[in-house]
């Protein structure tokens, strides 16, 4: 089970258990030991808790059926920190399986803390949340492109043996030129896309110039490329590196060593918070003192965002720390030899090692963490990650920004696979849950 929403799930298999003759005892044992429930988000909104009257109206029979009184039957969704809330559909998950997971290693720290209370009330559902950190699916995520100088370098058949951390290693083989090439390459792609798409709108819509501006038709191939594309959920912080408009002016405007930054995403319909955070990112991208250096790309979906994980230079993301359980977008564009430029939270915590990509957010202070984490991801980008960007050597590469498009690629494709993540599932869950 992913998530609360097919929880209910869990009370058919009861009754399959019933009608087959178990008693109501052996029937919730053996539903737990054959059940996994997977907790993706410590988000409040991410937890579905129904009032109570629903779930009355709703099974007041089916706990009949089963031989549940209404009491017995309410406590099982109750949290115990909130009784009064409603019926809570993770904890009611969580107190009818046996095999439960966090989505990373920090976000089973969390997960563990946030439900501990349950198991006081359920000595029977064992109560650890255990870690399985997410990976993505490799042969979807990794561009043609990529895949080819894969093939030349790593071999024809590294598909078939991705998650052998040895086969990694070989992307060191690639030289620097041919790599720096194919991502040069891609990069072009995403901002012709870019571009048709906002001479489409003009040549269509009749869309004002500012407009078309806005969606990124002065973009640069050869200026260093930050992208940042997510759902717009407050706790993202999306507006993070627009903090500080003077000091964002200077990398923008930069003569020599110029940054833009495209921005794409959506929120969700119910979420006004969110709405309005996006609403300003796309003010942002009218400003024209900003010099065009900012674009928002509308309709975002899978298609766009696949060019924008290839073709960008850095993948920026800053949660609010602990929110982000952990994250995939910079798993996807790392594969490609995009690094990361990310807060220490979610599967960063793991995937980071000092030489993949930039980190900041361990050691928070006391006082505005919005204010701090703005302050360092500017500090980076001045100090580190510009300077090394535009570091070019006589051959005309980057040869230090290329290493850590490397150990990018090679930290993804040893440990953040989605057939790593299914083998750890296999090997710690669905082996042991067979009936």
């Amino acid at each position: 089970l992913n998530e609360g929403h097919a929880a209910f799930t869990l009370l058919a298999r009861i009754r399959d258990c019933l009608a087959e003759g178990f008693s109501l005892e052996d029937a919730l044992v053996q539903v737990r030991q054959t059940s996994v429930f997977t907790t993706h988000t410590p988000v409040p909104a991410g937890h579905d808790v129904f009032p109570f009257h629903l779930i009355e109206k709703y099974f007041q029979s089916f706990w009949t059926s089963l031989g549940l009184d209404r009491e017995t039957f309410l406590q099982l969704g109750t949290h115990p920190d909130t009784p009064e809330a409603g019926f809570n559909m993770t904890a009611f998950a969580l107190r009818l399986s046996g095999f439960k997971n966090g989505v990373s290693r920090k976000h089973g720290e969390i997960a563990n803390r946030m439900w501990q209370n349950l198991w006081l009330q359920a000595p029977a559902a064992p109560g650890h949340i255990e870690a399985i950190t997410n990976g993505v699916h490799v042969p979807t995520w990794i561009e043609p492109k990529m895949e080819l100088l894969f093939n030349t370098h790593l071999g024809a058949d590294w598909l078939d043996d991705h998650d052998n951390p040895y086969l990694w290693n070989l992307i060191d083989e690639i030289p620097d030129q041919e790599l720096w090439r194919t991502h040069r390459w891609l990069k072009t792609k995403l901002l012709d896309v870019i571009r048709a798409q906002s001479r489409r709108r003009f040549a269509e819509d009749r869309a004002p110039a500012s407009l078309v501006l806005t969606g990124g038709v002065l973009l640069d191939p050869n200026v260093l490329t930050i992208g940042f594309a997510r759902r717009f959920a407050t706790y993202k912080r999306a507006e993070l590196i627009l903090s500080n408009l003077e000091r964002l002016q200077k990398l923008l405007a930069d003569r020599w060593r110029p940054v833009q930054i495209i921005f794409a995403g959506k929120a969700h319909p119910a979420d006004d918070p969110g709405k309005m955070i996006l609403q300003r990112i796309y003010n942002a991208c009218r400003n024209p003192e900003l010099c065009g250096r900012l674009a928002f790309v509308e309709n975002y979906g899978e298609q766009f965002a696949q060019y924008l994980v290839h073709g960008v230079d850095v993948w920026l993301n800053n949660p609010l720390p602990p929110m982000e359980a952990c994250g995939t977008s910079g798993m996807k564009a790392a594969l490609n030899g995009v690094p990361n430029l990310s807060i220490l939270d979610g599967w960063w915590l793991e995937g980071y090692n000092g030489e993949n990509g930039w980190a900041w957010g361990d050691a928070p202070g006391t006082g505005d963490r919005d204010l701090a984490d703005g302050a360092a991801l500017y500090r980076l980008l001045e100090e580190r990650i510009v300077p090394l960007y535009y570091e070019v050597a006589d051959d005309g590469i980057p040869h230090g920004w290329v290493r850590v498009m490397k150990n990018a690629i090679k930290t993804i494709g040893s440990q953040f696979s989605a057939r790593r993540m299914a083998k750890e599932y296999l090997r710690k869950f669905y082996a042991k849950a067979m009936p």
